[in-house]
């Protein structure tokens, strides 16, 4: 079953910009992200790019061949890790038209990140070159999990970039480094709304958002539950105490003494030990209140027969 991720990026994938320039800017962000230098004959420049998503394979060949006339060939390997899953190897061959792609990317020269200003100058730009950045390196939690979604690349310029790219458009993101990767995340779950939106995944965002809303329900009907479970539990904690005090009564010889009305509270007590407060006065014909001062009276005269305290709790429920 393919993960919430993996449906994200094949949703994104089927999302082609009629605009050159958000191509250009999608390919670029998506080849920073993924793709590495590859060197041939007489100096001349290509690329590899890797991804287990077939989808994002087709996309990114889609986006070469829209961009430039390089020559690619696409190899399809079974991964050796425990998932087993396809891996999909897209090679742009070495050849002279490689480094003017490269450069137009923003992937060659020492002001690459600068270059990479230059394609986002347009909001519609941002947009796709977020899209790329997330298909390229991109991982979102299920709705039913932590909201939690991150951008991951080897390098701290792009990651930097995007970083800043988000924070220009409010999103509270954060950024750190595992092992020899940056990443740069969101883990509010409005934003990571905002984020689908912005990078044109409508059905993952009505999944996602029904997904939390599903999740919401879920931990309210959970606290409903843990309070009335420990409400309960304090209604029979506190009955268990009553009748150690009405039966310590009544083996002294005491509660035959007492006020009938105390006498019927204690005997309706005793014959129903599970009952509730407000059961009891249903049952006493009398409010809620009395039931609980003639049982406070009861717990208080055995308190003074001095083996109650400590054991008794004046709390009635």
């Amino acid at each position: 079953m393919p993960s919430f991720a993996a449906d994200v990026k094949n949703e994104l994938a089927h999302k082609i910009d009629k605009k050159k320039c958000c191509q250009t800017a999608e390919l670029a962000a998506l080849l920073r992200m993924g793709a590495s230098i590859v060197l041939g004959g007489n100096l001349n420049l290509g690329l590899s790019f890797v991804t287990e998503n077939a989808a994002v394979a087709r996309k990114t060949l889609t986006l070469l061949k829209s961009a430039s006339e390089v020559k690619t060939e696409v190899t399809v390997t079974r991964s050796r890790r425990l998932k087993k899953n396809n891996r999909y190897a897209l090679r742009v061959m070495p050849s002279p038209d490689v480094r003017p792609l490269m450069e137009t990317l923003g992937m060659l020269g020492e002001d690459a990140i600068g270059r990479d200003r230059e394609l986002l100058k347009k909001q519609c730009c941002r947009r796709a070159y977020l899209r790329g950045a997330f298909m390229g390196g991109g991982s979102i939690n299920r709705p039913d999990a932590e909201c939690h979604l991150e951008l991951v690349t080897s390098s701290y310029g792009f990651a930097d970039t995007i970083a800043g790219i988000l924070k220009r458009m409010d999103f509270p993101v954060g950024f750190t480094d595992r092992k020899n990767n940056y990443l740069v995340y969101i883990k509010d779950g409005e934003a990571i709304m905002d984020f689908l939106s912005v990078i044109g995944a409508t059905k993952a965002l009505d999944e996602f958002e029904s997904g939390r809303n599903l999740k919401e329900v879920r931990n309210q009907v959970n606290r409903l539950v843990n309070c009335e479970t420990a409400n309960l539990q304090k209604t029979v904690d506190a009955a268990a105490r009553q009748n150690e005090c009405i039966k310590l009564l009544e083996d002294r010889g005491m509660l035959s003494n007492l006020p009938l009305s105390l006498q019927k509270t204690a005997r309706c007590r005793q014959e129903n030990p599970d009952a509730t407060l407000a059961e009891l006065a249903d049952m006493l014909l009398v409010s809620k209140s009395c039931v609980n001062h003639r049982l406070r009276k009861l717990m208080a005269m055995a308190g003074d027969l001095g083996k109650g305290k400590g054991e008794v709790s004046e709390k009635v429920y």
